[in-house]
């Protein structure tokens, strides 16, 4: 085979390892967060008659391993029969789970926060009338090392009553990737961080998988011309 159509099949392939690479990368970052659950939440101070308020979340986020940055949307609803009067959402961090922005909405005081959380925004989100829904996009950043919480009360304006409150409830994995684009996490599942100094995951990537397999292959080259050499200079002492 002559050089030069060696080094076009080579090209070929880097070129489609290459297309395979962005398809791999583009699909682990995607944003899918399925169905909103009402999972960890709990009605607390009685809703006036005919009301019945309830908090959602995504089943699942994705959060980038380089930024920590996660997006969650959080919604509001009102399942009952009559208008539920005006009433806040807020919305809370706990632990690896910090609140950087909610659309909308106001960051609340740090002295004013919840005991033990680390960030929280107030959403005024007025009267909501039977069967009638508001959702807020929840900007966040999440520290894989550690665990991380949210929490969503549905108040009063003034705070007097909580009428619903989700969680505080995990969002988390139990196979942490440190190395992939982004680790994807369950709403409801606890999570299991990667322990400093201890076993280190399978690496994925292009520079993890490429730099061994060509180290590999220069010393297979490099045996094979070794073995040419020598059966070259038996024939010739014989």
């Amino acid at each position: 085979m002559s050089s030069r159509r060696r080094a076009g099949i080579a090209g070929s392939l880097v070129t489609a390892s290459f297309s395979a690479v962005l398809v791999l990368a583009c699909t682990a970052v995607a944003d899918d967060q399925g169905p909103g659950s009402g999972k960890g939440g709990k009605a607390v101070d009685e809703a006036p008659a005919g009301v019945q308020l309830r908090t959602l979340l995504p089943e699942k986020i994705s959060v980038d391993n380089s930024s920590k940055k996660t997006a969650i949307t959080a919604t509001v609803k009102n399942e009952g029969t009559k208008d539920s009067g005006d009433i806040r959402l807020l919305v809370v961090g706990f632990d690896g789970l910090r609140i950087a922005g909610v659309q909308g909405c106001s960051a609340i005081a740090e002295k004013d926060l919840p005991e033990g959380s680390n960030s929280g925004f107030s959403c005024p989100v007025g009267s909501l009338a039977a069967g009638q829904s508001k959702s807020y996009a929840v900007q966040a950043t999440y520290d894989l090392s550690k665990a991380g919480k949210i929490c969503l009360p549905v108040q009063t304006t003034d705070g007097k009553k909580t009428f619903w409150q989700q969680g505080p409830v995990p969002f988390g994995t139990t196979n942490p990737s440190p190395n992939a684009p982004a680790t994807p996490l369950l709403l409801g599942t606890d999570n299991k961080p990667v322990a400093p100094g201890g076993d280190e995951l399978p690496k994925t990537g292009v520079g993890r998988d490429v730099l061994p397999l060509g180290a590999a292959g220069a010393a297979l080259i490099a045996a094979g011309a070794a073995g040419v050499w020598w059966s070259q200079r038996r024939r010739q002492e014989a």
